[in-house]
């Protein structure tokens, strides 16, 4: 009885985002399962009902915003461009919206410098570098542009985004305040594409 209480009181969504946000502004190494369920107002007792351990929380919380933009980007695919874009141009707009209006999931699946850690971003930074890029080579291909000798135009994309949200991000501001150079920059980066 105990136990389902705090199942429904403490939910795997609460602790996730607790903890996303304990391990980016003190560090991977600075947070215990005893912090993270102090900030929660709960023993870390009741935390070990969700997860084993740290780690199998951190790579949940890997996990979870790996897929939650592997959608959004397949979904902006999908969706009609807006305002005069590029199928592409819409893509990256979205990625960096990702990044600007979720900051801290945004640092912990890219940014994060703890050596132990980032070995759990890795593979999923791949597995979205390589959603991104079949999606442009896809969309380039439909379009009739002559890809040849073009191979790593979707990294040099990928990169100018992930600049431009590094630049950005550390002022904490949100999409809609920076828009207008995301689009700038957006359309600089794909003026030559189709």
């Amino acid at each position: 009885m105990a136990r389902r209480a705090v199942e429904q009181e403490l939910s795997r969504e609460r602790i996730l985002e607790a903890a996303r946000h304990l391990f980016i502004t003190k560090g991977y190494h600075a947070i215990s399962m005893r912090s993270i369920g102090q900030h929660l107002g709960y023993s870390h007792g009741s935390l070990y009902y969700h997860f084993k351990e740290k780690a199998e929380l951190f790579y949940a919380i890997v996990i979870e915003d790996f897929k939650r933009l592997a959608l959004l980007l397949i979904q902006a695919m999908g969706n009609p461009s807006t305002e005069g874009l590029s199928k592409v141009e819409h893509l990256m707009l979205e990625f960096i919206s990702f990044g600007m209006d979720h900051p801290y999931q945004y640092e912990i699946m890219f940014m994060i410098r703890d050596e132990e850690v980032r070995a759990y971003c890795r593979s999923e930074q791949g597995r979205c570098f390589e959603l991104f890029s079949s999606i442009v080579h896809q969309h380039l291909t439909e379009e009739g542009c002559n890809l040849e000798g073009q191979q790593d135009l979707p990294h040099t994309l990928f990169l100018s985004m992930h600049g431009f949200i590094s630049y950005y991000i550390q002022d904490r501001l949100t999409f809609e305040e920076i828009k207008p150079a995301a689009l700038s920059h957006v359309k600089l980066m794909c003026r030559n594409l189709v």
